[in-house]
């Protein structure tokens, strides 16, 4: 049994890793742990040392078969991460240390819970655990952090000595609606009013949507996608993280998981947003547009996902990361987990008593959140 280092995905290989990251042969894998998904991250340039991820991924070998993957980048910043520790890289710096490079278990610029310890032994998960730290501290990282992992993973980190963290983000669930009338007649009739009032206002603007999947998708869908993303991005974040590369590559490799929606008026397209689907989930992932139509991004990204979800027979729509406002649209807030190991003992120190009191805070916003939420109250 021996443990390695990868520096990419291509070397280990679309059997070896899908073999490892879907076990089970679902036919509709989680698309954020397939093969085709870090390929395409990775090919394209938007995860890679010029980028600040370069990838170091842990596999662990029996007998010269791969049996599980831990997918790391090494990381000179904290960018692209969703779960935020610059006060930690702050605190460390002050106190004369390097808090980069670092080591992140994640998929890149994805904030999706999904596997992040690629195997399906539990024997592999505390190997993999173990050598997580283990390759922390002998390439001199300052930490190793694995973000938006499963809580059965989170629990084994925690009996590995791991660090707890936890954060919300807001799903829509589907008990079997028949349509979206059916969702909106269980919400309370302040929140029913402003739904339909914010749909009508989209409507008014003479805009119209594609639900794009599969072979319907083509190059120029993703030009003007691109497009999007890039004047949203370089408005929000300064630079968009993603490759118009990129997007070629998953729709040419992984298209009959995504589902491209794309709002029109009359024959030009002005916003749209990517989603991908797996596990009986639709992930709403990236949006853009080129013009400010009022209530367009919730249509775009909230609404029209949850009429796809219902036509799909889909049981759950999750949005993204952040965004109170998703709370009075029907989306609820559910606990992510995150699992920290630091090198450094006195940081560590620091870092854990700060995560008791913040998993606390976590928690009762969580319950508070779920007592304001847009659902009919029972009597």
């Amino acid at each position: 049994m021996t443990v390695r280092l990868a520096d990419g995905v291509a070397q280990i290989g679309r059997a070896a890793w899908s073999a490892c990251a879907n076990p089970d042969n679902r036919p509709d894998p989680h698309p954020f742990t397939r093969f085709e998904f870090f390929d395409a991250l990775e090919a394209s340039g938007s995860a890679s040392a010029r980028t600040g991820w370069q990838p170091a991924h842990l596999v662990l070998e029996e007998e010269g078969a791969i049996t599980g993957i831990l997918p790391i980048y090494l990381k000179s910043h904290s960018q692209g991460e969703y779960v935020f520790d610059h006060a930690w890289a702050d605190a460390l710096e002050r106190a004369g240390g390097d808090y980069y490079p670092k080591l992140q278990c994640s998929v890149p610029f994805t904030p999706v819970t999904g596997p992040r310890i690629l195997t399906n032994t539990p024997a592999g998960r505390v190997l993999l655990l173990k050598a997580g730290k283990a390759a922390t501290d002998q390439i001199g990282a300052s930490s190793l952090h694995i973000t938006f992992l499963r809580k059965e993973e989170w629990e084994a980190a925690a009996d590995q000595g791991y660090l707890l963290r936890t954060d919300r983000q807001f799903h829509w669930h589907n008990p079997g609606y028949r349509d979206f009338e059916q969702f909106l007649g269980e919400l309370s009739s302040s929140r029913r009013k402003n739904l339909r009032k914010e749909r009508a206002a989209v409507v008014q603007e003479g805009i119209r949507f594609d639900w794009l999947t599969g072979p319907d998708i083509t190059e120029a869908h993703w030009d003007c996608f691109f497009e999007f993303y890039t004047d949203t991005g370089n408005r929000k974040w300064g630079h968009p993280y993603l490759t118009r590369d990129f997007f070629s590559r998953i729709g040419a490799a992984m298209s009959d998981q995504i589902v491209l929606i794309m709002a029109r008026r009359g024959r030009d397209y002005i916003a749209g947003a990517l989603n991908l689907m797996g596990e009986g989930t639709l992930f709403g992932r990236n949006w853009g547009s080129l013009e400010y139509v009022p209530f367009l991004h919730f249509e775009t990204c909230y609404y029209q996902a949850i009429d796809f979800a219902i036509a799909r027979g889909l049981s759950k729509v999750e949005a993204g990361a952040q965004g109170e406002h998703k709370l009075l649209r029907g989306y609820m807030p559910e606990e992510t987990y995150s699992a920290h190991y630091i090198a450094h003992k006195g940081l560590r120190r620091a870092v854990d008593q700060f995560l008791v009191r913040e998993r606390e805070a976590v928690s009762e916003h969580i319950s508070d959140l779920v007592q304001h939420g847009p659902f009919r109250k029972e009597k």
